[in-house]
C-alpha cells in the first residue's frame, strides 16, 4: 500500500478516510476544496490508492458483471492493511470512512464489519453486488452515521444486474432507518459518471456536520 495523500489540516481531530484509484481521474486537492465549501468543520482528508479497485475493495469473489475479469474479494485484506498501516497514524480522533461507486461499496461493507468509523459515506455504492444486501441489510451496522447516495439514472442501466442497485438502496435505506441508525438517502442528478467528486464531496460534508451536531 502506498504512503497515503494528505489534504486539510493535518492536526484535525476528524480524520477523512477515502480509498482511491490513482487512475480514475479524481483530483484530491479539488474534492478537498469542495469539502471545505460544504462545512465549516476542520479535517484531515487522507487518501489511500488502491491499485486494483475491483479486487482490492470487493467484499468476496464474484463473477464479472461487465468485462471478464471477476471481483477478486480482497477486501478484509485491504482493510487489515488500512487499519494496521494507516489508522495508527490518527489514534484518538474522529475517523469517518468513504468513497465513490466499488469504494463506496467498500466503505459500506466496512460499516459493518469494522469498529473503526464514526461514520461511512457510501456515494453511488455498487449495492447490486451479489449478495450484499442479503449479507448485511439484517445487521446493525457498528457506524453511527451512514450516508447514501445515487444517481437518479443510474437504475436504468442496460446491464440488468446493475440496473437493480436503485431498489437495493432504497431497501438498505430502510433497513438502517428500522436498525435505529442515523442515515439519509440523496438522490443526485445524472448516471453514474455525473459529477463524482461533487456528490462524494456532499457525503463528506454531511458526515462531519453530524459529527459537529453531535458536540
Amino acid at each position: 500500500m502506498d504512503k497515503p495523500l494528505l489534504y486539510g489540516d493535518p492536526d484535525a481531530k476528524i480524520v477523512l478516510l477515502e480509498p482511491a484509484d490513482a487512475r480514475d481521474g479524481f483530483d484530491m486537492g479539488e474534492e478537498s476544496s469542495l469539502i471545505r465549501s460544504m462545512t465549516d468543520v476542520p479535517f484531515c482528508h487522507v487518501v489511500v490508492t488502491v491499485t486494483d479497485w475491483d479486487r482490492e475493495l470487493s467484499p468476496w469473489p464474484a463473477p464479472p458483471v461487465f468485462g471478464k475479469v471477476p471481483f477478486g474479494g480482497e477486501a478484509k485484506a485491504t482493510m487489515h492493511r488500512i487499519e494496521t498501516e494507516v489508522l495508527p497514524q490518527f489514534r484518538g480522533r474522529t475517523l469517518l470512512l468513504g468513497g465513490y461507486s466499488l469504494a463506496g461499496l467498500f466503505a459500506l461493507w466496512a460499516a459493518y464489519e469494522s469498529d473503526a468509523f464514526a461514520g461511512v459515506a457510501a456515494v453511488s455504492p455498487s449495492v447490486w453486488y451479489p449478495d450484499f444486501y442479503e449479507t448485511y441489510a439484517p445487521r446493525k451496522p457498528n457506524a453511527r452515521h451512514i450516508y447514501l447516495s445515487l444517481g437518479d439514472r443510474e437504475e436504468k442501466a442496460k446491464n440488468r444486474v446493475m440496473a437493480t442497485v436503485g431498489d437495493r438502496i432504497r431497501l438498505f435505506s430502510e433497513a438502517l432507518a428500522a436498525a435505529g441508525t442515523d442515515r439519509i438517502l440523496e438522490w443526485n442528478p445524472g448516471n453514474h459518471f455525473a459529477d463524482p467528486m461533487r456528490r462524494t464531496a456532499k457525503g463528506f460534508a454531511w458526515l462531519l456536520n453530524r459529527i459537529k451536531e453531535e458536540a
